[in-house]
């Protein structure tokens, strides 16, 4: 079961991508589609992104994009990548970043 903060390959629209689940880890059991931030390798240095990289269990910098956040089902999520780990409170500050408030 994928957590709050960890980072999942997920089979979306016939691609093959990672994503950082950010729907909170006490729903997600009960919910048929959660919230991820798609991760991409195209880092603008931001307030609403969270840098990712080899420390998150990915192969390169890239980051989580909170400004492209995204619902997806589940059951597409294929297999765990890494995770934030002690950077959980990111999510809430590019949160905070995208929502201007």
């Amino acid at each position: 079961m994928p957590r709050q903060g960890e980072i999942w390959w997920a089979e979306v629209e016939e691609a093959r991508r990672p994503v950082l689940v950010v729907t909170r880890s006490e729903a997600i059991e009960v919910l048929t589609g959660i919230v991820v931030a798609p991760i991409t390798r195209t880092i603008r240095q931001i307030p609403t992104e969270i840098l990712l990289g080899e420390a998150e269990g990915l192969r390169e910098d890239c980051v989580a994009s909170f400004d492209t956040l995204q619902r997806i089902r589940r059951s597409v999520l294929t297999k765990k990548a890494g995770e934030l780990g002690l950077r959980r409170d990111e999510i809430c500050k590019a949160l905070q970043s995208m929502s201007d408030c």
